[in-house]
């Protein structure tokens, strides 16, 4: 099994989610009490958020390549960020280390291209709703980005800084998300993509009028497939 190298904290409660799902994938996986090989950097979310709001995104970059670094000489053998907005800077932390670092959006855009859909929305950070970084990677699979209205994106944003990165989940804005992703189906949109790692905290993926995805588990998936990648190759072939 590969060892995996998680930069966390991003907030800290998606982060315990990431842990989560790999661990219950590699159980599932290998059966009996096999555990996934991690390793964690769990960065101070209230630096990062600050540096994020000022701008500041070579530092932000910054943060992310030593803790990439850190991992990768802590054995880690490949690295993922868990969490949307770092992938801004994916294309700084990847050329600083020579592992993989997979991408979040890529996961996302695969499972998004098996199950065909062609128009989806994307519900994030302001950063992730309005800039390329996880969006053109979604487009580049022929799939089209339904546009989000400023208000609802503020809103989003909102949510996200102020209340669930603290570990708050808000009746109201569990409510409103519900009421957005109802106002994004009517206007024919055929899923949701919920590209923050913590936007599942307040979002029913399995109650809602159309389909919703959530790429903390799409993206912990795809790190579990490329984890047990050598050994189930070796298990092929013997």
């Amino acid at each position: 099994m590969r060892k995996l190298g998680i930069i966390g904290g991003t907030g800290w409660s998606s982060t315990a989610l990431y842990y989560e799902h790999i661990n219950r994938g590699v159980a599932q996986r290998l059966g009996g009490l096999h555990s996934a090989r991690l390793a964690i950097e769990s960065l101070d979310f209230a630096d990062y958020a600050a540096l994020e709001h000022a701008g500041e995104w070579d530092a932000v970059a910054q943060m992310n390549i030593d803790a990439a670094r850190r991992l990768v000489a802590g054995g880690a053998e490949g690295v993922l960020m868990a969490c949307n907005t770092s992938h801004k800077c994916y294309a700084a932390v990847a050329a600083s280390i020579d592992v993989p670092l997979l991408h979040i959006a890529d996961a996302a855009a695969d499972r998004l291209v098996t199950d065909r859909r062609t128009n989806v929305a994307v519900l994030g950070t302001r950063f992730t709703m309005t800039e390329p970084f996880v969006r053109s990677r979604i487009e580049a699979r022929g799939i089209s980005i339904v546009p989000v209205e400023d208000a609802w994106v503020r809103e989003v944003d909102r949510i996200i800084f102020q209340e669930l990165a603290v570990g708050r989940v808000v009746r109201d804005s569990q409510r409103n998300l519900k009421t957005l992703i109802t106002e994004l189906a009517k206007r024919k949109t055929q899923a949701v993509l919920l590209a923050c790692t913590e936007l599942v905290l307040a979002v029913d993926v399995r109650a809602n009028v159309i389909p919703v995805y959530d790429t903390t588990a799409i993206h912990a998936r795809a790190a579990v497939e490329w984890m047990l990648a050598d050994e189930e190759e070796a298990r092929a072939a013997a």
